[in-house]
């Protein structure tokens, strides 16, 4: 079976390591490709490359001001990788609630 462009797929297009550093860099803010590069230290290419991928799968919304071009996380479009990742949050909890209760378990056994 053929994969899915990553342009085409928001589940694709966030398998690359760096465009989640990019979605988690503009979730608070709203922040021109410079300022982009100056926080993240790549080169403008990469960002206009990765910001291209995003924008066109929908994860990052552009404002223009005169020349300038502004970026932040269209949180809107993460919704469906939320839904997919939401089953997983669950079973985490549930893990780390039980390594809770063992953990008080022998910290009970060794007051004794």
């Amino acid at each position: 079976m053929a994969r899915t462009p990553t342009t085409h797929d928001p589940f694709n297009a966030i398998a690359e390591p760096k465009r989640r550093e990019l979605l988690a860099l503009l979730q608070t803010q709203e922040l021109s490709v410079n300022e982009i590069v100056d926080r993240l230290g790549w080169t403008q290419p990469m960002v206009s490359k990765h910001l291209g991928v995003l924008k066109q799968v929908g994860l990052v919304s552009e404002r223009r001001d005169g020349r300038l071009r502004f970026y932040r996380t269209n949180a809107e479009q993460l919704k469906p990788i939320y839904d997919w990742v939401a089953p997983f949050e669950r079973y985490w909890s549930e893990r780390f609630d039980r390594l809770d209760e063992v953990l008080e378990q022998l910290k009970q056994q060794q007051k004794e």
